[in-house]
């Protein structure tokens, strides 16, 4: 079961108490780094626990709820180890380790944790880890299986995770070549009136694809793989009559996609491919009463042998800590809305 790593807001019933703890081996410069300017870092930890830290070199002192400090600890003692391994850390970085620690995670008790018997997925210019119980579930299905969905909220790693492990598969020569798929559904699936080739035409839509494989790949080396069709690109309407072999394809924003676009897409899936459907129910742009392919997908192919779904949710945000709100806010004033409607009837 997931362990919510936030505490709740202290109360009179909850015991408040101060510990302190010496970070090892005592150096200075890591004792900085640790901080951040200004102690940026130390901050953004006590806004998300709830707590008070303080240090006098690498005696650190922390107060608050006992559930919190305890937590807190945890954290900072492994962001020092990061440090001391020549990690740089970022408010990014701190947030994303708020954002995945559970305590489990945090205490190092379970040495055969999901994250640990997961290898990290291999690109040309590093390695990405996927963090958190529902991203480690949701790579190990599209290692396992040739047809996968992830479907849930903005930033939570869905589409990146997915062109990682495109770009392991290619690498390890798994597959011959990587496709592109997204409905252009501000273009109205009619391209034709944009300027420049189909490649130029589509870019617009495909852009968050392109960024995560100019950074795993460089720019001179998507540029090749594009040029000999390694890497094609290709709105959702050019997809049909095809047949896709030995590729691994992923199809972007799919909640926009119609019933028959989503059944003509994953019936062009060959011998020794993949592919991988990404998307956010809550953020479909279809005209107002065309049902979501999408949406219908998961219905129908729920139980179909081969078929993996990871699903995920609001705790799986690893963006700014505001974009989880901003999910928040929408649930909560959706909810209130459809009630209001129901009441009305």
């Amino acid at each position: 079961m997931d362990i919510d790593p936030i505490p709740p807001e202290p109360d009179s019933r909850e015991d408040i108490v101060s510990s302190s703890f010496t970070l090892e081996p005592e150096n200075a410069k890591h004792v900085a780094l640790l901080c951040g300017h200004l102690n940026t870092h130390f901050k953004l930890i006590e806004d998300r626990l709830r707590v008070s830290i303080s240090n006098r070199g690498n005696q650190i002192k922390i107060g608050g709820p006992a559930a919190a400090c305890e937590s807190g600890e945890r954290l900072i003692r492994k962001l020092y180890v990061d440090v001391t391994k020549g990690i740089r850390l970022s408010p990014e970085a701190i947030h994303l380790q708020l954002q995945q620690a559970d305590l489990e995670l945090l205490k190092g008790q379970e040495e055969t944790n999901e994250s640990v018997l997961i290898k990290s997925i291999k690109t040309k210019r590093g390695t990405v880890k996927p963090r958190g119980h529902s991203q480690i579930s949701y790579v190990k299905d599209i290692q396992r299986y040739d047809l996968n969905f992830g479907v849930g909220p903005a930033g939570t790693g869905k589409t990146y995770l997915a062109v990682a492990c495109a770009v392991q598969a290619l690498l390890d020569e798994d597959v011959k070549r990587i496709l592109l798929v997204r409905p252009a559904v501000e273009a109205g699936e009619r391209l034709g009136f944009l300027p420049g080739d189909l490649t130029q035409k589509v870019d617009p839509y495909l852009r968050p694809l392109y960024d995560a494989l100019y950074e795993m790949l460089g720019f001179e080396t998507v540029g090749k793989y594009i040029e000999r069709n390694i890497i094609e690109v290709a709105p959702l309407a050019f997809m049909r009559g095809r047949t896709l072999n030995n590729a691994f394809i992923i199809l972007d924003e799919a909640q926009n996609t119609t019933r028959e676009q989503m059944k003509m897409f994953l019936t062009r899936l060959g011998f020794g491919s993949t592919a991988v459907i990404t998307g956010d129910a809550t953020q479909i742009d279809l005209p107002r009463g065309q049902p979501s392919g999408l949406v219908h997908a998961t219905q129908v192919l729920d139980g179909v042998d081969g078929v993996s779904f990871t699903w995920f949710n609001k705790k799986d945000v690893v963006r700014h800590p505001l974009v989880q709100r901003v999910v928040n806010a929408y649930e909560e004033h959706d909810a209130i809305m459809g009630n209001n409607a129901q009441e009305q009837r």
